[in-house]
């Protein structure tokens, strides 16, 4: 089973409405984000979140907050292998940051790029995660798959 959101720049995952909507005036479809700065989450075969940032966007805390959302809720209250793609990404801010390393209750994360670029931006993502969680860099996510298997539990 896949299940997937997009974490927006608006702060609301696909379908929210702002709230502000009445059924006595004609309704406007809520904001869907741009998907080309969304941040995709699913949860891939034999119990790894992928997070997927977009290549070529700064990733702010709004969208890493909303993302980190979309990952709790899909490990339901377990602690879960992590793969975050991070290939094209152009920066992430200190905010991004802040809540990639210390919001998500991971049992490991791989991080995954395929530039120079995108090694820099994991380490700067490495540099402030728990030093009790594994993480490591991989330029392939085939292979980062294969060693998050070894922290997904068997449920």
């Amino acid at each position: 089973m896949t299940v997937e959101a997009l974490a927006g720049p608006d702060e609301r995952l696909p379908g929210e409405g702002t709230g502000a909507e009445t059924s006595a005036a004609p309704s406007t479809p809520p904001a869907v984000p741009d998907a080309a700065r969304a941040i995709g989450v699913r949860m891939l075969d034999g119990g790894i979140i992928e997070v997927l940032l977009p290549p070529n966007q700064e990733i702010d805390g709004p969208e890493a907050r909303i993302a980190g959302d979309a990952v709790r809720a899909l490990a339901a209250g377990r602690r879960m292998p992590v793969l975050l793609v991070i290939t094209g990404v152009v920066g992430v801010s200190v905010e991004a940051r802040q809540a990639y390393t210390g919001s998500i209750a991971a049992t490991a994360f791989a991080l995954v790029g395929e530039s120079p670029v995108d090694r820099v931006i994991a380490h700067y993502l490495l540099r402030s995660r728990s030093e009790t969680i594994p993480a490591q860099f991989f330029s392939s996510e085939s292979a980062a798959v294969e060693w998050l298997r070894q922290y997904a539990r068997e449920e």
